[in-house]
């Protein structure tokens, strides 16, 4: 054990037992994986927004939804979920309306919505994923560290065995070398645990505006069947 002379944190770590410094070397892997998936959930849900937002001002602006589906088409890998959204179920909406197979209401608008709701779930899936890995870090995180910190307590008083006069200069550096699994630990829980809330409801404040846009392009294109 180091001594309590020297009692600086890469000291401690370099000290600590092999599986207390793998379970630090996992829950700093976990650590880096959850900040990265932080910062580029980020750009993806304020970038969805601003999109989202675009489209909106585009589609209730009056113009034709013609033109409005045809330059989304030609950029469609450029343009924000609602705008895909909105081309995959105008695209249906047309096919029906050229094939002169569904020239009832309910079959035409059955395929657009059908298409809608399938756009819907592949952008949705896009939206939410990494969150559970986000969720798994802040729930596990925890406990992960609390277990390097058990067993690096465990093996500092193994350790005081060998000790005649056990002192609390002897058994401090192995409690603080374990207490360090725990620090890194709620280092990589409590950032999980505050993005995945935020973004889930990010997430979700987007999901009900393209939900309120699907119901609402129904039946717009509902009048223009009759």
């Amino acid at each position: 054990m180091p001594t309590t002379s020297d009692m600086s944190m890469l000291t401690l770590v370099m000290n600590a037992s092999v599986p207390v410094q793998l379970i630090m070397l996992l829950l700093v892997v976990v650590s880096v994986l959850s900040w990265t998936f932080i910062f580029s959930k980020r750009s993806a849900i304020k970038k969805a927004l601003t999109q989202t937002r675009r489209f909106e001002d585009d589609f209730w602006s009056g113009g034709d939804l013609a033109v409005l589906h045809q330059s989304i088409s030609t950029r469609r890998a450029e343009q924000g979920a609602l705008a895909r959204i909105f081309d995959a179920g105008m695209t249906e909406f047309m096919k029906a309306r050229r094939s002169g197979s569904a020239p009832e209401l309910t079959p035409t608008l059955d395929g657009a919505r059908r298409a809608m709701r399938a756009a819907y779930q592949r952008e949705m899936d896009e939206l939410e994923s990494h969150l559970n890995f986000l969720a798994s870090t802040g729930s596990v995180s925890p406990y992960v560290g609390l277990l390097g910190t058990v067993w690096g307590i465990m093996h500092a008083f193994v350790g005081l065995a060998n000790v005649q006069q056990a002192t609390l200069a002897s058994v401090a550096p192995g409690i603080a070398e374990a207490l360090i699994a725990t620090a890194i630990g709620l280092f990589a829980a409590i950032p999980a645990v505050v993005a995945y809330n935020r973004y889930t409801h990010d997430i979700d404040r987007l999901s009900i505006r393209f939900e309120t846009f699907v119901d609402e392009f129904l039946n717009i294109l509902q009048r223009q069947v009759r």
